[in-house]
């Protein structure tokens, strides 16, 4: 069996909700696999659902960059925050976020692009990493191009209009006028950053995260002791909680002037009656440092003992 530490603990809290002996018991039960203990605790009735995997332990900066008719978004990463605040870093990332609209969101094109110093970005990264001595890297790219209409955005917890930790593009489809475009993609985009949806329709879910939520679903109401045929409607009752939670299109407006009522698909139906338009969300994208990367544990005092080579 695998040995549960304390911050394994900590961390399958943080995630699911629930309480510290049931987390320490699910992670008895799954040897220590934080994912199937999240799906053991939730089987059990004592966790909500994960919407994305893996912990946000990485840092770094999102880098935006833009034009009316299209965007990117960079995550550039590095080991502590205090380097994420240099100035050289931020520079960077700027740069690296325009380079990256020209490169269309291609990592390998992105990395040969070259720099205003005339080096590439592969090579000006591995510069910095030499001149500040801690390990950066640039982990992925995104572009997105839209016609006619506009690509619009948001930066949250900006240090500059273009750089942050959590960055958003979206593409609005429509021959209505760009300022108003620019005006609900913004509102659109500031939602997509609180609400984290993981696609624009149902169908665009991944099947393999489909299938996961069914099995736990039918897991769930199967304990109940109730007749098949019911136990299949309280499945698809859920399902549809859950494409709500996770599906842009079915979720409720959370940005500005929200009423808590009125779906993202709702909000769209009326923008395109009083743009005079049909408005359609084409694409959209949603960055968060270091999601889905995990570091690995150590306690400061033995980091410092081993640097002095004790």
């Amino acid at each position: 069996m695998a040995n549960v530490s304390a911050s394994m603990v900590k961390d399958l809290r943080d995630k699911t909700g629930a309480g510290m002996m049931d987390c320490k018991a699910a992670l008895a039960e799954t040897n220590g696999d934080m994912e199937a203990a999240v799906d053991w605790l939730r089987k059990k009735g004592l966790a909500k659902a994960a919407k994305k995997a893996g912990r946000v332990a990485a840092e770094g900066l999102i880098g935006l960059a833009l034009d009316r008719h299209a965007g990117a978004l960079v995550e550039v990463n590095s080991e502590t925050d205090f380097v994420a605040r240099n100035d050289q870093f931020k520079t960077f990332v700027t740069e690296a976020a325009r380079l990256g609209l020209k490169a269309e969101g291609d990592l390998e094109k992105l990395l040969a692009k070259k720099t205003s110093s005339g080096a590439t970005v592969d090579e000006t990264i591995k510069s910095l990493v030499a001149k500040i001595g801690e390990n950066m890297s640039v982990r992925r790219v995104t572009a997105m191009t839209v016609s006619p209409g506009v690509v619009a955005s948001y930066v949250h917890n900006a240090s500059s209009p273009e750089l942050g930790k959590i960055g958003v593009l979206v593409a609005l489809k429509s021959v209505a006028p760009e300022d108003k475009l620019l005006a609900l993609g913004k509102q659109l985009a500031m939602h997509i950053s609180f609400a984290a949806p993981l696609a624009l329709k149902p169908e665009h879910l991944p099947a393999d995260v489909v299938a996961r939520e069914r099995a736990i679903y039918a897991d769930q109401a199967r304990q109940s002791g109730k007749p098949e045929n019911v136990i299949e409607k309280m499945i698809e009752g859920r399902m549809r909680k859950f494409y709500q939670e996770t599906v842009l299109l079915a979720q409720t407006y959370m940005g500005p002037g929200n009423d808590g009522e009125t779906t993202i698909a709702k909000m769209l139906e009326k923008a395109s009656k009083d743009l005079g338009a049909p408005v359609e969300i084409e694409a959209f994208v949603r960055y968060q440092v270091g999601e889905g990367i995990e570091k690995t544990d150590g306690d400061f005092a033995d980091e410092v003992k081993a640097m002095a080579g004790h």
